[in-house]
């Protein structure tokens, strides 16, 4: 048997990995991977697997269909977000699938807290100038008393909260299927988008893609927004409309993002985010740390063994 691995973290691990597959004799395909394969280069690959072991990559409809034509027995989505895989055509092709969820709660609220916390001190942009030798002293925001608009409230957004509570800052929750405890009503406002969101000093997002959520932050909801609010996105690029997001940072609506994830990534070379100097970016890695990634691909493992009815556990 074959299993395909396209999950850049995962792979960077991969050789902690390889003797739980060694012992059941099953041989691992790992491409290069440094964010996604092309939909071409996986219609090549998933057909000659048993197993697909799925990152950011397009798990298509196609991809799904030449698989099933060939050997593709099962598949697993590492981590939390599906946006990218096509789960309803494995449903009707009869492909097993599932993915990880609650793997990585703290770990990207870590990043969410750490985007906060760059934006309010600028931290980011003095370590930028220093290297380029100047010696800047902009003046920082104190984050105790200052409010956060927190759209998502699952695993991710749930440690943001208690994470960012933790620095006397205000917290009101956007999410409609909130599963909120008393201890939770207690310590946070729960409200319906975009109620209130003028009284936000940021805006952080750790919601899932979906029609609903697709371009929540637009024209329309950053109008609303206090003036210089900083934005935080560590959920799935198209949350937010970048063109509406690269126009509140040219009028200076919002003073300044921390973006993980983008519309397109890798962030293409002629985005006019790069202008802006008082941004931090990232790679899509707020995932990414060994712990995490260890649960993660162990859960992974697990699953696809059970998919492929081999008797052993990672």
């Amino acid at each position: 048997m074959k299993v395909l691995i396209t999950c850049p973290p995962m792979l960077g691990q991969l050789a902690e990995f390889l003797p739980l597959f060694e012992e059941v004799g099953i041989e691992v395909v790992a491409p290069k991977v440094v964010q996604i394969l092309s939909e071409e280069e996986l219609l090549e690959l998933v057909p000659t697997v048993d197993g697909w072991i799925i990152g950011d990559d397009q798990a298509t409809e196609r991809i799904f269909r030449a698989g099933k034509a060939g050997k593709l027995k099962a598949a697993v989505k590492w981590g939390i977000g599906v946006d990218n895989v096509d789960f309803k055509a494995c449903k009707e092709l009869g492909i097993p699938i599932i993915n990880t969820p609650m793997m990585f709660g703290s770990e990207v609220a870590t990043i969410a807290v750490s985007y906060v916390l760059g934006l309010a001190r600028q931290t980011y942009y003095i370590d930028r100038e220093v290297r380029a030798g100047n010696w800047v002293k902009p003046a920082g925001m104190s984050l105790a008393g200052h409010t956060v608009a927190l759209v998502g409230f699952g695993d991710i957004g749930k440690a943001t909260a208690r994470f960012l509570k933790a620095f006397d800052m205000h917290i009101n929750v956007y999410d409609p299927f909130a599963k909120r405890t008393e201890a939770d009503e207690e310590a946070y406002r729960f409200l319906s988008f975009p109620e209130e969101l003028a009284t936000a000093d940021f805006v952080v997002t750790t919601c899932a893609l979906t029609p609903s959520t697709k371009h929540l932050i637009n024209t329309e909801t950053i109008q609303l927004m206090k003036d210089g609010v900083r934005i935080v996105n560590v959920s799935r690029g198209p949350i937010i409309d970048e063109a509406a997001l690269i126009e509140g940072l040219k009028s200076g609506k919002v003073h300044s993002a921390g973006l993980d994830v983008f519309e397109t990534e890798p962030l293409p070379m002629d985005s006019e985010l790069r202008n802006f100097d008082r941004c931090i970016f990232g790679t899509h890695n707020g995932s990414n740390t060994i712990q995490g990634v260890r649960r993660a691909s162990h859960q992974a493992i697990r699953s696809m063994f059970e998919f492929l009815e081999i008797g052993v556990t990672a």
